[in-house]
């Protein structure tokens, strides 16, 4: 017999030492993120839904220019806050508890109340005023994902067309992985360059994109609503697997969009070559070896600069990738400058983002005679176009690199 509270301690969800979680997922209505399946190494793979907002006509110019980026972070979710509001209607429980606590205030000031002077997340406690079995409908602080589907693609007509109106994409991801897994999760630097991508979208249309890193795919998913083709790159055939279902599920916004085309591919960085093997999944054909380097004008990688091994193999790779395009090309890249206290100096550190930026001086100072780098930062005061937290934390760079005549 089960002691009862050893059973309780199981639906518990534990993370071990080197287990790495996402925030993203956290401004998520619990209803837009269930599980649907494990992956072939066992990890829960849950579904997401991320609304577009680009059928609002979020800003102007004019109304972007000069702000920061809290301020736009605080004003999307405003505007997203009250259509969410206004689509559940009078009888949401969440909605009615908080108006017969007389607590319910705007989501702006709901925003700032969760942090205090330091930024530190405060937890504000439900009142103590209801009933226990009041409290018991309206608790939400323990949650039980449950297995909807085994396949991605058992979405009726009638969801589709939902999809299509509302602007949603739909990402399969994991809420917590080993570092070396976490590629499967969604990172905030990606929806900062998409949001640039839809922003800029002259930029790049009709173009042939290559993304380093790709993880989800939710960044080459976007740029396929303007790009001609991307190639959305990472290694791993359990994550690359993931991105291509991602693929399949997105459809809708390529169609509505340029009807660009995602092809899912291996690309390891810390290999010099493109795997050729037809035996391997997601190799590369000759054919599509010679469109990449022959039509690629842009390449772009969101939030992979974490490991300092890794971060150099990146750099090494856009060396050696920009040195075979036959057009000059420009590459995008974003990250998100993460504090962490280190015991070798006892202090907040940024190590990651440091070698980052020492690997993009180093890339600028680079003279071969043959390739030139020009590198320049993003203010990021373009408009949000997908429900996110925008931090001051995100940055995103451009590298122009065109051959020396």
């Amino acid at each position: 017999m089960v002691d009862p509270k050893e059973d309780e301690a199981m639906d518990e969800i534990t993370f071990k030492s080197d287990t790495v979680l996402s925030d993203v997922h956290l401004s998520i209505p619990n209803k837009r993120h269930l599980m649907v399946r494990l992956n072939a190494v066992g990890q829960p793979v849950f579904l997401s839904q991320f609304k577009l907002l680009w059928n609002t006509d979020p800003w102007k110019d004019i109304q972007v220019k000069g702000k920061k980026q809290k301020d736009i972070q605080i004003e999307n979710t405003v505007h997203d806050d009250r259509s969410i509001q206004e689509s559940s209607g009078k009888n949401s429980s969440d909605v009615d508890f908080l108006n017969e606590n007389e607590t319910q205030t705007c989501p702006c000031s709901r925003i700032e109340a969760l942090l205090d002077n330091d930024g530190d997340l405060e937890v504000v406690r439900r009142p103590q005023v209801f009933s226990e079995t009041k409290q018991k409908e309206t608790s939400r602080n323990k949650i039980h994902p449950k297995i909807l589907t085994i396949g991605a693609e058992n979405f009726t007509e009638e969801e589709e067309q939902e999809n299509i109106h509302q602007g949603l994409v739909k990402i399969e991801h994991t809420m917590a992985t080993p570092l070396e897994d976490v590629g499967k999760q969604v990172w905030r630097g990606a929806f900062l360059l998409a949001d640039y991508i839809l922003f800029q979208h002259d930029l790049f249309k009709s173009c042939t994109v290559l993304e380093l890193g790709a993880g989800t795919g939710i960044a080459s998913i976007i740029t396929a609503t303007v790009a001609k083709t991307v190639y959305c790159t990472d290694v791993g055939e359990d994550l690359l697997t993931m991105c291509e279902r991602n693929v399949s599920l997105n459809k809708h916004l390529t169609a509505r969009g340029a009807g660009g085309v995602v092809m899912v591919k291996e690309l390891d960085w810390l290999k010099d070559d493109l795997c050729t093997d037809p035996q391997v999944p997601f190799s590369w054909s000759e054919d599509e070896i010679s469109d990449l380097y022959a039509h690629t004008t842009i390449i772009m990688a969101a939030d992979v600069f974490y490991d300092d091994d890794l971060t150099d193999a990146l750099f090494k790779t856009l060396y050696r990738i920009t040195h075979s395009l036959k057009n000059a090309s420009t590459i995008y890249l974003s990250i998100e400058k993460r504090l962490n206290f280190t015991l070798r100096q006892l202090d907040i550190t940024c190590e990651a983002y440091n070698h980052f930026r020492f690997s993009l001086n180093d890339l600028e100072k680079l003279r071969d005679g043959k390739m030139k780098f020009i590198v320049e930062p993003i203010e990021a005061t373009f408009p949000q176009f997908l429900v996110y937290e925008r931090i001051e934390q995100l940055e995103l760079w451009k590298i122009i690199a065109a051959p020396i005549s």
